[in-house]
């Protein structure tokens, strides 16, 4: 049987979203039989999908033999049974390249990452994520962030470009999302997708929900499936004291975790996974490791976490 196309997969997603993180050995080689157990466990745990070498995965730090073959081993892991979304970035030349490696390597879609280093205007963005929707025959999400902010009037025209699927929004201005779902909503009718990629997007995902913004990522489902499963089956019930309760006992102080050291969304989630028993390595240059102290906190934090799981059965 063929698979639905990626948008009617992601539609109604039975969990969270899941990114992987990219596992390093000793040496700071990829170490592909560990990425391989880090994707089939969180398959195995109920991801909805699997977005490999994203921001959570260092995209920005692997050479592009490495995303393809990290992209090829996400592939093989899912078995088919969730799809693989993959990285692409850069100047437009090199997010092509990439977008067609994921191609080749088996990916059902493109997470479109912001350009590099440049403030581009509205029309050479929507240029840009073109270009990349030209490519291949994958369908892409465009993540907006940093310098890839865009108007609602630039969505519409996305919404309507053959291949753009939808918009992960990672900047957190809600006006301006609210905006824009209801610019594409009148302008450019039909199955536009929507998610919040904010760094613990649980954090802010009751206010996106309000927006009628259900998909979200999710940075905890790495290392503790378990509480992402049940946050986002207390979102999908509207069981609000299980919501509050995580919020209050884990999400938040997470939150404020992260917000103690620079590139702690990547290196502070990879420690993580080191404490809950896989040894996936260090961040590579130039995100750098959590102070020790911290990593401290972090343990107590999860382990809080899983109690309150366990208050709640």
């Amino acid at each position: 049987m063929t698979p639905a196309p990626l948008a009617a997969r992601l539609r109604d997603p039975s969990g969270p979203l899941f990114f992987p993180v990219t596992a390093y050995g000793p040496g700071g080689s990829l170490d592909l039989d560990v990425y391989r157990t880090h994707v089939r466990r969180g398959v195995a745990a109920g991801a909805a999908a699997v977005f490999a070498c994203c921001g959570t995965g260092e995209f920005h730090a692997l050479l592009p033999e490495e995303f393809e073959a990290c992209v090829r081993v996400a592939v093989e892991a899912a078995e088919g049974r969730v799809p693989v979304v993959a990285g692409a970035g850069y100047g437009t030349a090199l997010a092509v390249r990439y977008a067609r490696l994921a191609a080749d390597a088996g990916a059902d879609g493109l997470l479109a990452l912001p350009p590099y280093l440049v403030l581009a205007g509205q029309s050479g963005l929507l240029r840009h994520y073109r270009e990349i929707a030209a490519a291949t025959a994958l369908p892409v999400i465009v993540y907006q962030r940093d310098n890839a902010v865009l108007t609602p009037s630039t969505v519409v025209e996305l919404a309507r470009t053959d291949g753009v699927i939808g918009l992960k929004d990672g900047l957190g201005d809600l006006d301006l999302m609210q905006r824009t779902v209801s610019a594409v909503r009148t302008e450019a009718p039909g199955d536009f997708l929507y998610f919040n990629g904010l760094p613990t997007a649980e954090q802010t995902q009751l206010a996106y929900r309000a927006l009628g913004i259900t998909l979200y990522s999710s940075a905890v489902f790495c290392f503790a499936p378990e509480l992402a499963l049940a946050f986002h089956r207390a979102l999908e019930t509207d069981d609000l004291r299980t919501v509050h309760r995580l919020l209050d006992g884990f999400y938040r102080p997470f939150v404020e975790l992260r917000a103690q050291g620079r590139g702690y969304a990547v290196s502070l989630v990879k420690a993580a996974v080191r404490l809950r028993g896989l040894d996936v390595g260090e961040v590579r240059p130039p995100l750098h490791e959590p102070a020790e102290d911290h990593v401290e906190q972090l343990a107590q934090l999860i382990e809080r976490g899983y109690a309150l799981l366990e208050e709640g059965a």
